[in-house]
């Protein structure tokens, strides 16, 4: 437009099309200014840089980058086959959670196991946990409430159930067993964790048990939810203390208000972010059939320091000497929330989980942990502790460094790391699957959500377990995965739980579901390696020495401690079970008693079961 024409333009035409020109013009120069800083700075980079190194040829990849399996040096796993035996084995209980479809966040929990010698007869017989209908719910007249169960072994690793008559054929919402003789009379007695309040069992023999609940005192509240517990002592008397895990402040109206959902889901099961955490309790024993709660003055009511609520979210417990002072420690993994170890001070309690390393994950963040146990690995003894934890994070391993109260997770090193992220892991356990002198690691998987894939298409319901197998300390990586046949079925797995039901030396696995039959699987393996279990018994009211630890021969073997609480709401049987490979002859067992006494005791066979008996010490 020349000016000659603006005459006959509009002013509001002439004057935007001249603020276009202006602007085009503008933007034009900023461009070329740019691309000439661009350029100037580019060939700054290119006759300032240092030459590159000349190339290798054919330049092989650094060892550490190397997997296991691309290394010849790393030995195959063994065949370590397991069957699925439930359906014959007489097993025929179903867990009920009482979802109606609401999706309430204690129904995708589970229930747990356990593992022991409820009549006295020598072999592990096996209680399972129950749930319950929710009262405020009208279920159809077909739904009659659960109860406990318990199952007798015949001797053979089948089962008859003895329920009926048991005094455990009651309904609560059950979460956990947990054994102990609390009153040392020589017969395993059972607390069960629930929703709601707890009950303990006394056991009367042949099978019998009578609840003392009320007078034992150990109930809790009935707006606890209680995940799981360990009778150890605490105090150092002699008799069985109780710590009682306690996961989330939870009620059917704060579960209704969080009201959690997914995409493509709807109502789903809300992560415990969205619920307020609980302390745990620690009761002690006063040695009259009643139990003290002295959870405040014991030091294991942890506390928010600003908020000052309860900080933890616990579900798995392990009493474990950490500090190799004597005294049982506890380690408590919680879910969400930093995990916290008690170390013992004689009946008093200092939670220093994030000045040991136990506390986080490696880049300090808290992970859902579920369940947990612990160990001493490899010809050095270090020892390990396990953790399994939600879908996307790896099972955490933590590892002592140099001195027993120094830990480091060092799950991405050790094996176990990647094949563990995709999976959500509740029951862990070590345990020698193979009997070759190394102790191998076991985790039950499965997710909340049945219909998870919708929304996470890496995700499924029902996982595989997984056995990870110890390649030993001269391994890139020591653990591989492993296992064949039945273990490789996808389940809903929960609780996992260990026992030699059919008495051939080798260990079998129990894995429950959430609203499903548990499996029972046995293990086929065939190595033809050689065995020695011993079991403890003494005088005095821990009668079968819970705490105390067992070695072979040289004082720098790795021990096993007596301990039945394992992995996430599971109970073990309280021996120790070692695996001597094919030609390990050892002469003699060596026993750290819970009062810090040792004794040795002549190996005079293998393959076998070996009772070592104390008898009462003198005060």
């Amino acid at each position: 437009m020349t000016p000659n024409e603006r005459t006959d333009t509009p002013k509001e035409e002439w004057v935007a099309d001249d603020d276009r020109v202006i602007g085009t013009a503008v933007r034009w120069s900023i461009a070329v200014i740019g691309i000439a800083g661009l350029l100037a700075g580019v060939g700054a980079w290119w006759f300032s840089r240092t030459p590159p190194p000349d190339a290798l040829a054919e330049a092989e990849p650094a060892l550490a980058t190397r997997l296991p399996e691309d290394d010849p040096a790393t030995p195959a796993p063994p065949r370590l086959p397991f069957e699925d035996i439930t359906a014959g084995s007489g097993i025929d209980f179903v867990h009920e959670n009482g979802a109606y479809g609401l999706k309430l966040l204690p129904e995708t929990m589970g229930s747990g196991a356990a593992f022991a010698d409820f009549d006295g007869d020598g072999d592990p017989d096996l209680l399972l946990a129950n749930g319950d209908l929710w009262p405020w719910h009208d279920y159809s007249a077909d739904r009659s409430r659960p109860t406990q169960r318990l199952y007798l072994n015949r001797g053979d690793g089948s089962f008859i159930d003895a329920t009926d008559g048991s005094g455990l054929d009651t309904s609560f919402y059950a979460t956990a067993p947990v054994v102990g003789d609390f009153d040392g009379d020589g017969r395993p007695d059972v607390f069960i964790a629930a929703v709601g309040e707890n009950r303990l069992f006394r056991n009367l023999g042949n099978g019998r048990f009578t609840d003392v609940t009320d007078a034992a005192g150990v109930a809790g509240e009935n707006t606890d939810w209680s995940t799981c517990g360990a009778f150890f002592d605490a105090d150092g008397d002699g008799d069985l203390d109780l710590f009682v895990c306690n996961y989330v402040e939870w009620s059917l109206d704060i579960d209704l208000s969080v009201d959690y959902r997914l995409t493509g889901i709807g109502r789903a099961f809300g992560p415990p972010t969205n619920y307020a955490g609980r302390h745990n309790r620690l009761y002690r024993n006063d040695g009259n059939g009643r139990f003290s709660d002295v959870s405040g003055s014991a030091g294991i009511e942890v506390s928010h320091p600003v908020n000052g609520r309860p900080e933890g979210k616990a579900l798995a417990v392990i009493p474990v000497d950490i500090d190799e002072d004597g005294r049982l420690d506890l380690v408590v993994a919680n879910d969400t929330v930093r995990n916290f170890l008690f170390l013992n001070r004689g009946g008093k309690f200092e939670e220093l989980g994030v000045e040991t390393g136990l506390a986080f994950d490696p880049d300090g963040h808290a992970t859902g942990a579920m369940g947990m146990d612990t160990a001493m690995l490899g010809g050095v003894a270090r020892r390990a502790i396990a953790m399994g934890n939600f879908a996307g994070e790896m099972t955490s391993l933590y590892l002592s460094q140099g001195t027993p109260e120094l830990y480091a997770d060092q799950s991405s090193t050790s094996g176990i790391g990647p094949p563990s992220r995709l999976a959500l892991t509740f029951g862990v356990f070590f345990f020698d699957a193979d009997l070759d002198g190394r102790l191998d690691l076991f985790q039950a998987n499965g997710h909340l959500e049945r219909e998870i894939h919708k929304v996470q298409p890496s995700q499924a319901y029902e996982q595989p377990p997984q056995l990870f197998w110890n390649c030993g300390d001269d391994c890139p990586r020591r653990f591989l995965l492993a296992g064949e046949g039945d273990l490789q079925r996808p389940l809903a797995g929960r609780a996992a739980a260990y026992a030699d039901i059919d008495a051939d030396g080798d260990l079998d696995i129990l894995i429950t579901q959430v609203g499903g039959p548990p499996v029972l699987l046995r293990n086929d393996q065939q190595t033809g390696n050689r065995w020695l279990r011993v079991r403890l018994e003494q005088d005095g009211p821990n009668r079968a020495a819970l705490g105390a630890s067992i070695r072979l021969d040289a004082a720098a073997s790795p021990r096993q401690s007596i301990m039945p609480t394992r992995g996430y709401q599971a109970q073990v049987m309280p021996a120790a079970v070692f695996g001597l490979g094919a030609d390990r002859h050892p002469v003699e067992v060596v026993v750290t008693w819970p009062d810090g006494a040792e004794s040795r005791h002549p190996v005079t066979g293998l393959d076998r079961e070996m009772i070592v008996r104390r008898a009462a010490v003198a005060q």
